[in-house]
Order: C-alpha cells, then sequence, then structure tokens
C-alpha cells in the first residue's frame, strides 16, 4: 500500500513538474514573439523614416532638375546672330550653325561656335577655334614666298628665277583662336577675340633646318554690343570697315574668298588693321558704320632729282638718298624691324559703310556701299647753301601733304538658296592701292617731290556651289587696274619719273640677259594691271565626335602687265596650284 501511494505521489509531482515546464516554455516562447515583435515593428518604423527621407531627397531633386530645364530651356535674348546674345548658362548648349556662305566660311576658317567645346569660367564662356594643316604650293614662275601670292611682284623673264617652278610645304598657316562672351545683362554683351597663325618671319626666320618661323598677329579686339539701342563698338585689329561681309556689319562674318593661298584673289578688298568702329542697326535689316583705321602709304614709281641737291624724305627710311642726320636710318627699339620703312602718318584712314539686306522672294540679299578717306605726307629738305647760293638756298624745307579717296561696294546674292551664291565687288579712286591684294602702290611723285595718289579699280566676282553636304566649289575672277602719273625732272628736263611714264625703259623686262653697259638690261616694269582666275574646292573626309577633317585643291592663274614704255609691255603669266590638310578639332 506504501509502494502505491508512493508511486501516486510521483505522478503527481511529475505533472506538477511536467506543467510547470509546459508554462515556463509558454512564458518563454510568448516573450520572446513579444520581442520579435517590437524589433519588427521598430525595423518598420526606421524604414518608414528613410523612405520619406528618401522622397524628400527626390523631390528637392526634382525641383532642380525642373530649373535647370527651364534655364536651358529660354530662348537667348535678342539678336541671335553668331557672336551676340549668347546665353551664359550651364552647360552652354551648342549654338545653331550659321547657314549659307557666311556657314561655310565659319567652317573653313576655323571659327568658333559656341557649342560642346565652350567652357564655362566665372560668368563667360571660353570658346577655342582654329585648325592644324598641311599645305602645299606649286608655282611655274619661282616667287620664293609661302602660301601667300605677292602678286603685283610676279617676276618678269629678265629675273633668273622666273624660269624655275616653285614647290615647297607648308604647315604654317595653321592657326588658332580664342572667343571669350558674357553679358552684363540680357540686353548688353562683352567679347574678345583673338587669332594668330605662323606665317611671321624673323630676319633669323628659315627653311634649312628648324622652319623656325613666329607666330603672328592676325585678328585682336574687343566688341561691346547694345540690342536695345542697336549699337555695336569694335576696338583692335581686325579686318577693315572695307571688306566685304555676308550678314550686316558683324566682326567673324566678313565675306572672305574659300581659297587656300591667303593672299587670297586679285581684286578683294582688304586690309587687316588696327581700328575703332562704330556700328548702328536698324531692325538688323540696315546698318551704318564709321570706322577710324591705322594709316600706311605705299609709294612707287621713281622720284625725281630735286634742284640744289634736295631730297625727299617719306618716313624714317627714306625710299631716296636723304640727309644722314638722325631723322633716318634705323628704327631703333621702336619695336619695328629696322630694315623696313616706316612712312609719315598723319591721320587715320577714315571709311564710312553702309548695309541693307532686303528679301525678295524666298532669299535675302546682302548690299554694301563704303567710301575712304586718307591723307598722304612728305617732306623735301634743301643744303644750307651751295657754290650757286652761298648764303643759302632759294628753295624751302617744307612739308607736302595729298588726299586719298575712294567709293566701293558689294552685292552677296544667293541666286539658288543653299546652293549657289553669287557675288560681285568693287572699289575705284585714287591713293587705294594697299586695300587690294594686288598690294599696286598708293602714291607717286610729282617734279616739286610732293606725293601724287594714284588712280585705281579693283574689281571681283565670284561663285560658291554647294556641290552636296560635304563639297563646296568655289570660282574667282578679279583684277586690280591703276592709271600712270607721270612728269619730267624739275632740274633735268629729259629725265623721265613719276609711273607709268613712256619715257621708262621696258627693254630687259622680257628677256633674260647678263651683261652691263648694254642697256639691254634696263626693266622699269611699272604694273599697270594684275589679273586673276582661280577656282577650288573643299571637302569634308571625316565629320564626327572627334572633329572634322577637310582636304582643299585650288588652281590660280595670275597675268601681269606693266606699263607701255620703250621697249613695248613686261609682261608675266602664273600658274599655281595649291592643296590643304587641316584638322578642325573644336
Amino acid at each position: 500500500m506504501r509502494d502505491k501511494a508512493m508511486k501516486i505521489r510521483t505522478r503527481k509531482r511529475d505533472r506538477k513538474v511536467a506543467a510547470a515546464v509546459m508554462a515556463l516554455g509558454a512564458f518563454a516562447a510568448y516573450n520572446t514573439s513579444s520581442a520579435r515583435a517590437e524589433d519588427t515593428q521598430e525595423e518598420i518604423r526606421l524604414l518608414k523614416h528613410r523612405l520619406k527621407q528618401l522622397e524628400q531627397r527626390v523631390s528637392e531633386q526634382a525641383k532642380e532638375t525642373k530649373k535647370v530645364k527651364q534655364a536651358t530651356a529660354q530662348p537667348a535674348p535678342p539678336p541671335s546672330e553668331p557672336g551676340y546674345g549668347v546665353p551664359i548658362t550651364v552647360g552652354v548648349p551648342p549654338q545653331p550653325l550659321p547657314g549659307g556662305l557666311t556657314g561655310i566660311e565659319t567652317a573653313e576658317r576655323g571659327l568658333p561656335v559656341v557649342g560642346p567645346s565652350t567652357l564655362l569660367f566665372k560668368g563667360v564662356s571660353i570658346t577655342p577655334g582654329g585648325y592644324l594643316a598641311l599645305d602645299s604650293l606649286t608655282r611655274s614662275r619661282f616667287i620664293g614666298t609661302d602660301i601667300t601670292t605677292p602678286f603685283g611682284n610676279i617676276p618678269y623673264d629678265n629675273v633668273p628665277s622666273s624660269h624655275s617652278s616653285e614647290f615647297r610645304f607648308s604647315g604654317r598657316p595653321s592657326r588658332f583662336s580664342l572667343l571669350v562672351q558674357g553679358d552684363v545683362d540680357p540686353y548688353t554683351h562683352l567679347a574678345g577675340y583673338g587669332e594668330a597663325d605662323f606665317e611671321g618671319d624673323a630676319q633669323t626666320g628659315n627653311s634649312n633646318e628648324s622652319n623656325s618661323y613666329n607666330p603672328r598677329l592676325r585678328h585682336a579686339y574687343l566688341t561691346a554690343d547694345q540690342d536695345i539701342y542697336g549699337v555695336h563698338l569694335l576696338a583692335g585689329q581686325t579686318w577693315s570697315l572695307a571688306t566685304m561681309n555676308t550678314k550686316g556689319i558683324l566682326p567673324r562674318q566678313e565675306d572672305i574668298p574659300l581659297t587656300i593661298d591667303i593672299q587670297y584673289v586679285a581684286g578683294f578688298v582688304w586690309t587687316r588693321q588696327p581700328q575703332l568702329r562704330i556700328v548702328k542697326d536698324f531692325d538688323k535689316n540696315l546698318w551704318f558704320a564709321l570706322s577710324l583705321e591705322n594709316p600706311t602709304t605705299t609709294t612707287g614709281g621713281t622720284a625725281p632729282t630735286l634742284p640744289d641737291g634736295g631730297a625727299i624724305v617719306t618716313g624714317v627710311n627714306a625710299n631716296v638718298p636723304a640727309p644722314t642726320f638722325p631723322q633716318t636710318g634705323v628704327v631703333g627699339s621702336s619695336l619695328f624691324n629696322n630694315v623696313n620703312a616706316i612712312n609719315f602718318t598723319t591721320m587715320p584712314d577714315i571709311i564710312g559703310k553702309v548695309a541693307w539686306e532686303p528679301t525678295i522672294f524666298d532669299r535675302t540679299i546682302h548690299m554694301e556701299a563704303f567710301g575712304i578717306f586718307r591723307q598722304f605726307s612728305d617732306r623735301t629738305i634743301y643744303p644750307i647753301g651751295t657754290a650757286a647760293f652761298p648764303y643759302g638756298t632759294p628753295f624751302q624745307n617744307q612739308n607736302t601733304y595729298a588726299t586719298g579717296d575712294g567709293v566701293g561696294g558689294s552685292i552677296l546674292l544667293p541666286v539658288l538658296p543653299k546652293v549657289v551664291d553669287l557675288q560681285f565687288s568693287g572699289l575705284t579712286g585714287r591713293g587705294i592701292g594697299r586695300y587690294g591684294s594686288s598690294q599696286l602702290p598708293d602714291v607717286t611723285f610729282n617734279s616739286n617731290g610732293s606725293l601724287a595718289p594714284l588712280t585705281q579699280t579693283m574689281l571681283l566676282a565670284g561663285a560658291v556651289w554647294h556641290a552636296f553636304p560635304e563639297l563646296d566649289i568655289y570660282a574667282y575672277a578679279g583684277e586690280e587696274y591703276q592709271n600712270a602719273h607721270w612728269n619730267f625732272n624739275f632740274a633735268s628736263p629729259f629725265a623721265a619719273n613719276g609711273y607709268g611714264n613712256p619715257d621708262f625703259v621696258n627693254i630687259g623686262c622680257n628677256t633674260e640677259f647678263y651683261g652691263t653697259g648694254t642697256g639691254l638690261t634696263a626693266c622699269a616694269g611699272n604694273t599697270q594691271l594684275v589679273r586673276e582666275g582661280t577656282i577650288g574646292f573643299w571637302d569634308n573626309i571625316y565629320k564626327g565626335p572627334f572633329g572634322r577633317l577637310a582636304g582643299g585643291l585650288q588652281y590660280a592663274y595670275v597675268q601681269k602687265y606693266s606699263f607701255n614704255g620703250i621697249g613695248g609691255v613686261a609682261k608675266a603669266n602664273e600658274n599655281e596650284f595649291f592643296t590643304s590638310l587641316r584638322y578642325y578639332p573644336f
């Protein structure tokens, strides 16, 4: 009985222990599930907080993106011509490329165009331009010059080198440019432009070994444009106002021949020189401009022999024997090359221009008219006394002055818009020779030593055919012609002087002859006419994200004639071939 009672107690105890264990397990399980539930709720709370932060960031990013899109979507303030009103924003969007002949010249000259290559710095845009080039030339007559033809200096047959042909490669036309632009406000724009190539030649320059030629300044100027008043200011060195334009009177939109020859074409009117220019436009349709430009004088012909030992001085390097006191000779430390003559300059060249762009049917015609006024000066001086006049000379030391002037114009006509462009230009007047590609002289001499402006006329016609999107073909024909101005010596009536005098001797101009004292080598050869016809093309070999590679070919035929003199007219013909391979990285 006792054992039985014991077993019963043991079973009850085991049941209690099992119940306690089960209760403890249930309690533990309950506590664990509660902890897990609390942890899960905390995680959910943290995730919700992080999600809210992300939503806030996404919302802020969306607002910023909207602001940028609104800024970049805003149109540039008028006007929209290249070079004016370029918007300065974050990530400057590419600007539409100029069209027609303007676009072709922009591309071939490597002019900067705002786009992917543009850099932003402190609110201004900086756009590089230019190209790397390898050009070649072949001439039938050896001149001894680079990719630039001195048309007026093509040699006659009496020069031995004229009987040899000429070939050379040149990388010197490679050029680099930089355009910096900034907007003061939506209607006031500032810009600066600089361009250089390697066509400079110091006294040490040569092709013997290192081909060490120095950089040359082509353009360096600033512009300020005010859209509300339509007023534009330009100060610095660039194309003369007399150079024709393709649109309005805007910088970097000049109508420059597409030739590889960087002396361009006979008959083309141009200079690049320092100037101060003011332009007023009326609704970008009618333009008026006035420019004050750097003066200089080119002199030709034979000076007279003045009586009583007088001399003529035209500058610091007189072109006839002059007194030996410090007014003549080298220029010293004046930053000019001492072998170059520096002419007297008393006032700037004054040029005025008007341009009009009417729209007829579906095409806009660009028309220009301009005028030039110039002044020239020299000085005649005499000895203090001579045997005939021991106490002085009857002739007075004095400055003499002369004026030159000219009128010209041009028209650019898109005969077939975006397919064929025709152009005509011309200039006529007195003392305007330096404005032509042939560089005929501005002045010659009167019998008393004063300067006499020569009368000249320059004409040019051209056509550009956009044969294919990547191929442009051009052709130009031009000439420069001048009248004679001659007289006989004041002191020796039988001595001819001036320019184009019929008593000048041309006997030796057309014959290669070596000898002295025979008179058969005499050749005055004053140039009367230079005429040229040229044709060429430019083709894009590659155009893509890595820039552009273009190739060009040009042929030119040049004729040069002298005035008639004793022995007849001197003449020379030059055949020229040019090639060019250019890489435009920007």
